[in-house]
């Protein structure tokens, strides 16, 4: 099993509306600056902070899956589907792009949100018709083991589900405590670490240690069990898994 800890000056880095919107970006575009350009088929990951008000004008998207997380604040919505939305906190957006779309994005109060891209196969996603779909936070399954509280937004039993092979979870572990996750051979499992400290070890890993805003990759060669455990302090991440590898053609990123 591999292991990477990616810190935040190894991300990439953007603004929006004259820097009212501000993302770190553990995997971004060509350019941008950060040293992991996709996993798999998870293509884009952003993690954005606005104190002001701030708009994204009309802009399209094709083929790709995009959804928006949102967990503080509320993420405004438009497109050319006709859609108009409020995405409250602890709710999500699933864009399925398609043959394409274009939509406009406005934040109207202090907000934290992400914005993650997946890739299905593109050659059949764009034959597709697009789908705009919502999902309050109550909709989502929240677990709660030994204190560990996992809202499984993503895959298994969620309402939110895409064409791409992709599970997502938003973990919450009290200090001391520890979050176990099975990985199987050829997945990839892939952490941010938006609030707190913490330690990852494996079957096969000694324990690593990670800060806040880092971003964690783990890699897997064999089944085996991931152990997350917090330091000190209440730890939360978001944890998405992954194939390693796809059966299908991937988009080339410009360098």
């Amino acid at each position: 099993m591999g292991i990477q800890i990616i810190q935040p000056k190894d991300q990439a880095s953007g603004q929006f509306d004259g820097g009212k919107i501000i993302e770190q970006k553990p995997i971004g575009f060509s350019g941008e600056g950060s040293i992991i350009t996709r996993l798999g088929p998870l293509f884009y990951w952003a993690w954005a902070h606005s104190q002001k008000s701030a708009e994204i004008g009309f802009h399209p998207h094709k083929g790709f899956e995009i959804v928006t997380y949102v967990i503080k604040g509320k993420a405004y919505h438009q497109d050319t589907l006709g859609t108009e939305s409020v995405v409250e906190e602890g709710g999500t957006q699933l864009m399925q792009t398609g043959s394409g779309v274009q939509h406009a994005e406005a934040l109207k109060e202090p907000t934290e949100a992400f914005q993650i891209w997946f890739e299905p196969h593109l050659s059949q996603a764009v034959k597709r018709t697009p789908i705009y779909s919502q999902f309050d936070y109550n909709q989502f399954s929240l677990a709660d083991i030994d204190g560990v509280k996992i809202k499984t937004l993503l895959g298994n039993d969620s309402p939110m589900q895409t064409v791409t092979d992709a599970q997502m979870w938003d973990v919450r572990i009290p200090a001391g405590t520890v979050y176990t996750h099975s990985l199987s051979l050829g997945r990839t499992l892939a952490s941010l670490a938006i609030r707190g400290d913490g330690t990852l070890l494996s079957d096969t890993i000694k324990a690593t240690h990670f800060s806040h805003k880092d971003f964690i990759i783990v890699q897997s060669e064999q089944e085996e069990r991931v152990v997350v455990q917090a330091v000190d302090q209440y730890l939360r991440i978001l944890v998405i898994e992954v194939p390693t590898e796809v059966d299908y053609p991937l988009y080339r990123k410009p360098t």
